[in-house]
């Protein structure tokens, strides 16, 4: 039923083995998807490769809500993407840090929902995992519902990247910490630019960002 089963490594020496933290949890979760229900793993892969769509939809479900909120909320929302994206440079830098090898190269006999990552696409920390919970947190700072609902996805979206067979568990929850950690002072940062939405909601950009304005109210 898995499709693609890891079996050629580099002979080279490889760079950092995370096998030795939860190698045999790894393990133990990608048996499970082996004998998972076929139509259960290919939900799980589609969630994990295209699940990032959702986020960014989250984020702009943010902006039209926030249209009629104080302007706090909507300079959080706005800054959302900003957060994101300096969450995963960060990240990106921890990656070329660590340069830790993916477990379906590490761990001979890996199986996988689908073909491992390329020598080189370093496994710590999970950019899913930091896109997902940077996302959360920072709508989790204009919106408490909706940041709730956006963290059960990201719990979602970590848990898939390890079922699938690309990620150790640690890599996933590194991921999150990052992403948390790098989007709480942001997003309290984000407050500061609430005098800017005010005066914007005043000019050409109002219609964006106040559903009155829109309205014509």
């Amino acid at each position: 039923m898995i499709p693609f089963v890891q079996e050629t490594f580099r002979s080279a020496p490889l760079a950092y083995d995370g096998s030795g933290i939860d190698g045999g949890l790894y393990t133990t979760v990608t048996g499970w998807a082996q004998d998972a229900p076929h139509w259960f793993d290919r939900l799980v892969e589609v969630w994990s490769d295209l699940g990032l769509v959702v986020f960014a939809l989250f984020m702009l479900y943010g902006w039209w809500r926030a249209r009629s909120a104080d302007p706090v909320v909507m300079a959080r929302v706005l800054a959302a993407p900003l957060i994101v994206a300096a969450a995963y440079l960060v990240n990106l830098a921890l990656k070329s840090l660590v340069e830790e090898v993916r477990p379906c190269r590490q761990i001979p006999g890996s199986v996988t929902l689908e073909s491992c990552p390329p020598p080189g696409d370093w496994s710590f920390p999970s950019n899913h995992a930091v896109i997902a919970f940077a996302t959360a947190t920072a709508l989790w700072f204009a919106w408490r519902a909706l940041g709730l609902v956006c963290g059960v996805a990201a719990l979602l979206m970590a848990a898939s990247r390890v079922w699938i067979g690309v990620h150790y568990p640690h890599d996933v929850v590194a991921g999150a910490l990052v992403g948390i950690l790098v989007a709480i002072p942001l997003a309290l940062a984000a407050a500061r630019a609430a005098p800017l939405v005010d005066r914007a909601r005043s000019g050409p950009l109002g219609p964006m960002l106040s559903v009155q304005l829109l309205r014509g109210g």
